[in-house]
């Protein structure tokens, strides 16, 4: 099985492609699209092919594709750049590579997506059945563009898509952990945010990718316990500003996420159900 990984330099993708070379059986290759060579050497130095190209280039993702078993894309811009950028990457640069795949005969096409292209809330968990409704304080062009995207995606015939949502992703280092103080602090003491740890987004991305029959399916992926503004503050060692506890929360399950789906279908089980949890294994 020759498997192409994308966006390997970012924080997920470069937390994703170890693991999936790390469980290669023999004869199976992992190959890596990267706009530059240097920063995939720790992956070639485990044994992944590298291919140097620009998702955004016909040309590379004709080289990217050939002979490939599977796509897994997890190339994405996110808040912090111009809306064009987010267009140009998020949503058209995934479209021709889903095309490119389709007549590269590529058998199956994993999408990496966002919870945020639920838009507003629901006043309970979000399922995969939900549509998607803009709006709300995490919208924008990231979650406009991820959402075109799916559906493009999901409309290429003959193509075997999958799509996995994530949440706010932490763990192994990432400081995003320590980023979200930067929207806690405008929000109530009890508001929550849905996680996932690098380790069980690789698990939900594997278990897609290797799963049988389920073409065209949205799956989303997170941990078992959203935390509270309170205890990022308290993850962070900080200490909690007074002023959250005078603000209200309007949606208690605002991006939360169901993963009933993942669970029953696909037999996933967070390695971290909490940050808690990540957090006395060493593991933030």
């Amino acid at each position: 099985m020759l498997t192409l990984v994308t966006g390997t330099t970012g924080r997920v993708g470069s937390r994703f492609a170890p693991r999936l070379l790390g469980q290669r059986r023999p004869g199976d290759t992992v190959r890596v699209l990267v706009r530059d060579a240097a920063r995939a050497e720790r992956l070639a130095a485990l044994g992944a092919e590298v291919v140097t190209g620009d998702l955004r280039d016909p040309e590379a993702l004709g080289k990217a594709v050939a002979g490939a078993d599977a796509v897994v894309n997890v190339a994405a811009t996110f808040r912090g750049v111009p809306d064009e950028e987010a267009w140009a990457v998020n949503h058209a640069a995934a479209v021709e590579l889903g095309r490119a795949a389709l007549a590269a005969g590529v058998a199956r096409f994993v999408q990496v997506s966002t919870g945020n292209v639920y838009g507003v809330g629901r006043g309970r968990p979000l399922t995969e059945d939900d549509e998607s409704r803009p709006g709300g304080e995490m919208w924008g062009a990231y979650a406009e563009s991820k959402i075109r995207a799916e559906r493009d995606l999901l409309a290429l015939d003959g193509l075997d898509v999958r799509i996995g949502r994530l949440p706010f992703v932490y763990g192994e280092g990432d400081p995003h952990l320590a980023e979200s103080l930067r929207w806690a602090a405008h929000w109530a003491a009890a508001q929550r945010l849905q996680m996932a740890h690098h380790a069980d987004v690789a698990q939900g991305l594997l278990r897609l990718l290797h799963a049988p029959g389920i073409g065209g399916r949205v799956y989303n992926i997170a941990d078992d316990a959203p935390v509270t503004t309170v205890e990022l503050y308290r993850l962070n060692g900080v200490e909690v500003p007074a002023e959250v506890y005078d603000r209200t929360d309007p949606d208690p399950f605002f991006g939360v996420l169901s993963t009933e789906r993942i669970r029953r279908e696909l037999g996933y089980r967070p390695v971290h159900p909490s940050v808690w949890a990540a957090r006395d294994a060493g593991a933030l």
